[in-house]
């Protein structure tokens, strides 16, 4: 509710839609005016000798004619998912958000914060984008370090306060981007926690992408900006320690392969020495299963082929 308490604070504008006409009813008029002012200038300047009320003609088809270039400033054309924030003469007038061609007051100027920092045009583009900052070097939460990166995929969903709200709203999602990190990453352990806390940066890819999409999401909602989807796309130790965790997790991954390897020998031995006494094939007493139990969790435990050695003698 901080974010909402935020937002109330500024001088939040809420977006409207711009009063707007068709541009192809507009296209017709305006080359009627055009028409309409040639042929007063040519009256007023031939029949002026003759009729010379008529001089009055060409200075009328000259205004009428500049107020027609005036108004043609008014057209836009707008591809799908595509908005102009206009303003006149500072204020907010409304959003065009509807593709087609339309006219417009040609006062009215397009807003785009982007513009001079990305070199994008004074349209505002809502199709789904995406954000994929450098990588950055970030602390779990067992201070280890690691290096972090996300892709975020969003769009803009209230043009007003994208433009008005903050000063760039590309920068603005950026910058929260990191923030959004460091704050997730130190909440949660590189690898499964000694605690017995299930979830990790590395193991949980799926909560932890809802996890920081929602904390983005928080940090963004002022600008008028709906993330889609952020997902980690780049996870590891950093440089100073990925070596000695590397060796880490090979001796956790040793550590657990030999404990799948004796709990399958222990079951191999058993099944073999039941086998045995359900065949009937020879009796053997408490001795002779213990050496027999040894020699086989040797050959199935061992790191290398076993030797076999025939005994001829007894065992006593």
């Amino acid at each position: 509710m901080k974010e909402n308490r935020d937002v109330r604070s500024l001088n939040v504008v809420d977006e409207r839609p711009a009063h707007i006409k068709s541009g192809w009813m507009m296209l017709f008029i305006l080359l009627f005016m055009v028409i309409a002012s040639v042929a007063l200038a040519i009256l007023g300047g031939v029949f002026s000798e003759e009729i010379p009320a008529m001089i009055a003609f060409l200075p009328i088809g000259v205004v009428l004619f500049l107020v027609t270039a005036v108004m043609m400033a008014g057209f836009k054309l707008l591809q799908p998912n595509e908005a102009y924030v206009l303003t006149l003469f500072g204020k907010y007038c409304g959003t065009i958000k509807t593709d087609g061609f339309f006219w417009t007051n040609p006062f009215c100027a397009a807003v785009n914060p982007a513009r001079a920092v990305a070199g994008v045009s004074r349209k505002l583009s809502l199709k789904a984008m995406t954000l994929n900052n450098d990588k950055q070097k970030v602390n779990d939460e067992e201070g280890n370090p690691i290096e972090i990166s996300v892709v975020v995929i969003w769009r803009i969903t209230n043009t007003a306060r994208a433009v008005f709200n903050v000063e760039n709203y590309m920068s603005y999602i950026s910058t929260q981007c990191d923030a959004a990190i460091r704050q997730v990453a130190r909440q949660y352990p590189y690898d499964v926690s000694t605690n017995g806390d299930e979830k990790s940066l590395r193991g949980s890819a799926q909560e932890i992408a809802d996890v920081l999409r929602g904390e983005l999401q928080q940090r963004v909602d002022m600008a008028g900006i709906e993330i889609i989807e952020a997902r980690i796309s780049h996870l590891a130790y950093a440089p100073e320690i990925a070596a000695a965790m590397l060796q880490r997790q090979q001796a956790s991954a040793i550590i657990a392969a030999r404990q799948k390897i004796v709990e399958g020998a222990v079951s191999m031995v058993q099944m073999a020495l039941n086998k045995l006494s359900e065949e009937e094939i020879v009796e053997l007493d408490d001795e002779r299963k213990a050496q027999m139990v040894s020699n086989l969790l040797v050959v199935l435990c061992g790191n290398r082929d076993a030797q076999p050695v025939v005994g001829t003698g007894s065992i006593y």
